[in-house]
């Protein structure tokens, strides 16, 4: 058994538990929280399981890391605190770990040299003898692997087209929905999100992974975007009243640009209000979320993925790629590792398994 941690218990952090806990080659091994009303509540609770695991969290990260972990799945949020979270990561590589988490977008390429914060990690990798595996953010694993996939069925390729729809009227995010995505604020309000390439910077990353993949050289990256305003005012249960005026929907693209034409995008549609822009694709009725994938060619192929977990639940089809890579992770050498280098695997199922015994 892997002894595995997890940092962090938002949403991410709560799929992760259920996560880990579900795998037969992985042992919750310790849960740390940064909000000190969680410490010394049982993961099991954290996670939403319904039943106690017996492992209690801690807020301290240098005592839990002395335990000597074989694996930390990173789950506290890079939106706002990226110094913070390559701190933590290296203090997990130092110690010995395989760290597998989303949290540094502009790592999931780590071959464009471009970002000066792979220093420290390189140096902690090296001396702690750990490994990095970072990937998925949101429900991303459609923004990379599975366009590849799809792309392999065909005899050829002329353009990905990868598309999130989401609503967030049901989320539990306050700060995230309001501040980071914009959402109910002015239109002159510039979230961080939607700040002149910063949509590179988070999404780059896969458009650069999938030209590797592919053996195409891009151009450039570009960004679109467009805002459209709320009608009227909305109510949502977890995160309160969006003010008319604010911005109810946004879409944005990031293109890779090959022969001066996009072949290769990532195209986000976002709202707080599910009538608000009904000329913009939209999740279907009921659902809070889709991701598509289209592959265009000699034919089309195309994949939509609809999201049956409640509304922000979209991590546990994410944090399956991470936490399933762990095993594998464990008989590599240390180092750090992209999407491209680990390969997808089957989730393991031993209630399957003991049924065909």
């Amino acid at each position: 058994m892997i002894s595995t941690i997890v940092w962090g218990t938002g949403n991410f952090g709560r799929a992760a538990i259920c996560a880990v806990d579900a795998h037969p080659g992985l042992d919750l091994a310790a849960v740390l929280v940064h909000d000190p009303g969680k410490v010394g509540r049982d993961a099991g609770d954290l996670g939403g399981l319904g039943r106690e695991l017996g492992v209690r969290a801690s807020g301290d990260a240098a005592v839990v890391l002395a335990t000597g972990p074989r694996a930390v799945v990173y789950a506290a949020s890079g939106d706002v605190r990226s110094a913070d979270v390559v701190a933590d990561i290296c203090a997990a590589l130092r110690a010995g770990a395989i760290v597998v988490t989303p949290s540094i977008y502009p790592l999931y390429d780590h071959r464009d040299d471009r970002q000066d914060l792979q220093e420290p990690i390189r140096a902690a990798i090296a001396e702690g003898r750990g490994s990095l595996f970072v990937s998925c953010v949101d429900p991303d694993w459609t923004d990379e692997m599975v366009p590849l996939l799809l792309s392999g069925l065909g005899p050829g390729v002329d353009r990905i087209h990868c598309q999130e729809i989401v609503d967030y009227s049901g989320y539990d995010q306050p700060d995230s929905v309001r501040y980071l995505v914009g959402m109910g604020e002015p239109l002159d309000y510039l979230a961080p999100m939607i700040a002149p390439r910063m949509p590179t910077t988070v999404w780059g990353g896969q458009v650069r992974l999938m030209a590797r993949a592919l053996g195409v050289e891009l151009d450039e990256i570009r960004e679109t975007l467009e805002r459209r305003p709320l009608e009227a005012s909305v109510e949502t249960d977890t995160m309160g009243k969006f003010d008319a005026g604010g911005q109810g929907a946004l879409r944005f693209e990031v293109q890779g640009i090959v022969g001066g034409e996009p072949r290769i995008v990532i195209e986000h549609v976002n709202r707080i209000d599910p009538a608000c822009a009904p000329d913009w694709p939209s999740p279907p009725e009921g659902q809070s979320g889709t991701q598509r994938v289209i592959v265009e060619g000699d034919r089309q192929i195309a994949m939509i993925v609809v999201g049956a977990a409640p509304a922000g639940g979209d991590e546990a089809m994410s944090v399956g790629r991470l936490v399933g890579a762990i095993d594998w992770l464990a008989g590599q050498a240390p180092g750090f590792y992209d999407a491209l280098d680990v390969p997808l695997r089957p989730a393991a199922a031993p209630e399957l398994a003991a049924a065909s015994v």
